[in-house]
């Protein structure tokens, strides 16, 4: 835990660029009857029935000191697309960063071997040479400031039903876009003075004082 309060507490290092990384599964719902549009005296109203349509995926990666985000849609969240995902973060988002100090939970698929059987041992390395992972304690994602991104993207873009993928891309792009342009950040509170305040009893007694 204090490793990744730690980093948070760095200050931005441009040639070294933190980015913490999350996902999250989202439904595709669409309509069967017609919005009914705003009228004088009355908000927007719509069918308590929708078609399913699928599932995707968001991949997040916020680089919360430089008031970056960028999202990824994808099919699915296994290894494939993981690693995908990381290139892209690498070799498009950030490619003359020397490496970058990236934040992600425990999932299993958050792996160097998820590099190496997508793209082979040879990618793999020279992706790896770029990184260094630091992941969060068990049960303590919260750590994760790209969860708290997600949440913002959930609230702010996605609590309505939106039908396709078209139409969820074009979303996320337009609401990325501008939350970049003002580099909107994350007002992160959590210390490690609050750490060992608040988790008192799991640190050894000479770290109590």
């Amino acid at each position: 835990m204090e490793h990744i309060l730690w980093l948070y507490a760095q200050p931005e290092d441009f040639l070294h660029p933190l980015v913490c990384f999350d996902e999250k599964s989202i439904q595709l719902l669409m309509q069967t009857r017609a919005v009914l549009g705003t009228q004088p005296g009355k908000a927007a109203r719509q069918d308590h029935e929708y078609k399913r349509n699928g599932t995707r995926n968001l991949f997040m990666m916020v680089a919360p000191k430089r008031g970056e985000r960028t999202v990824l849609v994808t099919e699915r969240r296994t290894k494939i697309y993981f690693a995908y995902a990381v290139r892209y973060l690498v070799d498009i988002v950030y490619p003359d960063a020397e490496y970058i100090d990236l934040v992600m939970d425990n999932l299993n698929t958050h792996h160097y071997h998820s590099l190496v059987e997508a793209f082979g041992k040879k990618e793999a390395d020279r992706i790896m040479d770029r990184l260094r992972f630091h992941f969060t304690p068990t049960h303590a994602s919260w750590l994760n400031m790209a969860e708290v991104e997600l949440s913002i993207l959930s609230g702010q873009c996605l609590s309505r039903r939106i039908p396709d993928e078209w139409t969820l891309r074009y979303e996320i792009a337009a609401w990325e876009n501008a939350r970049n342009q003002r580099k909107a950040q994350i007002n992160w509170r959590f210390t490690t003075d609050d750490a060992r305040r608040v988790f008192k009893q799991y640190y050894p007694t000479s770290l109590e004082s």
